[in-house]
């Protein structure tokens, strides 16, 4: 018995401390999104589901939905396509690999606020980096207000959001192309298999599972990523860029709406939760 509960015993204090680290957050916002409460943060009353339905009904709230998961699908696509190729090039062996992936990986350690903010300078419409290049090469005649458009924000906003994602997903999917031998693709070669083939029944067999990994965490990250778009829009122009966690931080302290803003954070939740479930049950059958 002293055996059997010696490592429980160990785990406890880690345990209760993640618990109470996680349990009591989610609790207090359960308990606001049910709850009437005022701009400061006091509790007036019982508003059973009034904050769900009131924001179910705001078109800002439905347009930033459909928005996040245009946002979402795009980025992971995107950051998971061009990491595949990066990755593959990586793992070749080549003069100065070493320096290529660090290179690469580099962009990693700066914030996502200093990133959205260079780009956000590159990207000014009277004195940025990409009106000047264009102007110069005679693509452009005047300069363009790119973030001040919704037709052209929101794209630079993905694609942003594509470039800060390679270095994490780039490491994720290189771990998984060393792991795989070298010793395959010479037989395959000496069967008579093109690269393409090599690479269509070998590579992406043997990387699924760390390409899982990577589709997993990146939604979880890119479906909760707040510093690129605040930064650069604040969900602007004219709620064309928000996603569902700029409009929550709008609710909760611009607008002083904590109960719908901890309504939405529960949605926001609900829908990451379901699709990881999802997708690794999907997962889980197709490899049965």
């Amino acid at each position: 018995m002293r055996r059997a509960l010696l490592p429980w015993l160990l785990v406890l204090p880690s345990l209760t401390l993640a618990l109470a680290v996680i349990l009591y957050p989610f609790w207090e916002i359960v308990r606001l999104s049910a709850s009437d409460v005022s701009r400061f943060g006091q509790v007036r009353g019982f508003a059973g589901v009034g904050n769900f339905a009131r924001v179910l009904a705001d078109p800002i709230f439905l347009a930033a939905l459909l928005r996040t998961l245009e946002w979402t699908a795009a980025v992971v696509g995107g950051t998971v396509l061009i990491s595949t190729g990066v990755a593959l090039v990586l793992v070749q062996d080549f003069w100065g690999r070493g320096i290529a992936r660090t290179l690469v990986l580099l962009p990693w350690s700066i914030s996502l606020s200093m990133a959205a903010i260079v780009w956000l300078w590159a990207f000014d419409g009277d004195h940025g980096m990409v009106n000047a290049t264009l102007s110069q090469l005679g693509l452009l005649g005047r300069n363009v207000q790119w973030m001040a458009r919704a037709d052209t924000a929101f794209p630079i906003e993905i694609g942003v959001g594509i470039l800060v994602s390679i270095p994490f997903t780039t490491t994720i999917l290189l771990g998984g192309l060393t792991s795989i031998p070298g010793d395959i693709y010479e037989a395959a070669s000496i069967d008579g298999a093109t690269r393409a083939q090599a690479f269509r029944h070998l590579t992406l067999p043997l990387l699924r599972s760390f390409i899982n990994i990577a589709v997993v965490l990146n939604v979880i990250y890119v479906f909760n990523s707040f510093p690129i778009i605040w930064v650069m829009t604040k969900g602007g122009p004219d709620n064309s860029t928000h996603i569902l966690v700029t409009y929550l931080y709008e609710l909760a302290f611009y607008l002083g709406r904590p109960g719908p803003a901890a309504a939405v954070s529960l949605v926001m939740l609900a829908i990451v939760f379901g699709f990881t479930v999802l997708y690794v049950r999907m997962q889980r059958e197709r490899s049965a």
